[in-house]
């Protein structure tokens, strides 16, 4: 009877034991190819949804999940809390203002110009854009413009067509309706192994409009703290899950300098 009475008191101190919630982390996703790809219409294809498995295979303390947002809604569910943090992005992007806590995650990215190749041209074509016809990403911010996303501005500064699609900025190039468009490099990479064909119809600029050096940005009130994600970003890092995911598309893994959090910007 003793050891029954035993028993049960143990079982009973195991009933007692609280056990560990797993915190969610939701992670905004806006469409930035090859990043996250079409996340509104339920789309879990892109480089986010992959670095999320990843997290969430490597421990168990928090479960990292997708939520759909769009370039310019996201600063507005930030600062809201409909997510606790935003990935690949850059402080410059319209944050100022904005209260986070940056984790730089040691990857780096670029946008090109393309345009036609055409016989007798050069890569002197994307030294001066006046008086080019451009192809934009509606939404984006772009060093060459100074950082400014404004629609107006744009189109009447640049001579700008803006779209949602840089597959449509690239067609406006091939068939003429554009002189220059801008890319991610990543992207870039992405069209041309998915549609070949058209490699040799493009000239890729050496000029470089912005290096994507890519942060993670947290709420202060997010489930899991800067520190925290530094070290699960490193600890993929270690084990060559980031290479993995990110060197097919051209984007640079930093070794030699981990994951760290970064000073405000």
């Amino acid at each position: 009877m003793r050891m029954v009475h035993c028993m049960l008191l143990s079982l009973g101190a195991s009933w007692l034991t609280p056990v560990q919630a797993v915190s969610e982390v939701r992670v905004g996703a806006a469409h930035f190819p090859p990043y996250t790809i079409r996340p509104e219409r339920g789309a879990d294809s892109g480089l986010l949804p992959q670095l999320l498995e990843a997290l969430n295979r490597q421990q168990s303390d928090y479960r990292f999940v997708l939520v759909p947002t769009s370039i310019a809604r996201r600063f507005r569910d930030f600062e809201h809390g409909r997510v606790d943090i935003v990935m690949f992005e850059n402080p410059a992007w319209g944050w100022q203002g904005i209260v986070y806590n940056p984790v730089d995650m040691g990857l780096v990215d670029a946008e090109v110009f393309i345009a036609r190749r055409l016989p007798g041209r050069r890569q002197s074509y994307f030294e001066d854009l006046t008086h080019k016809r451009l192809a934009l990403f509606n939404g984006y911010h772009y060093a060459f413009a100074g950082f400014n996303p404004s629609p107006g501005y744009l189109i009447d500064t640049f001579n700008a067509t803006l779209t949602y699609s840089h597959e449509s900025n690239m067609l406006m190039v091939l068939r003429d309706r554009a002189d220059i468009a801008l890319i991610t490099r990543s992207n870039l990479a992405d069209m041309f192994r998915r549609h070949p064909q058209v490699r040799h119809k493009v000239m890729v600029s050496r000029r470089i409009d912005q290096i994507y050096h890519h942060y993670a940005l947290l709420r202060p009130q997010s489930p899991i703290q800067a520190p925290q994600f530094a070290q699960l970003l490193q600890a993929l890092r270690e084990n060559g899950q980031l290479d993995t995911i990110f060197d097919p598309y051209n984007i640079a893994v930093e070794s030699g300098v981990p994951a760290h959090v970064a000073g405000a910007p």
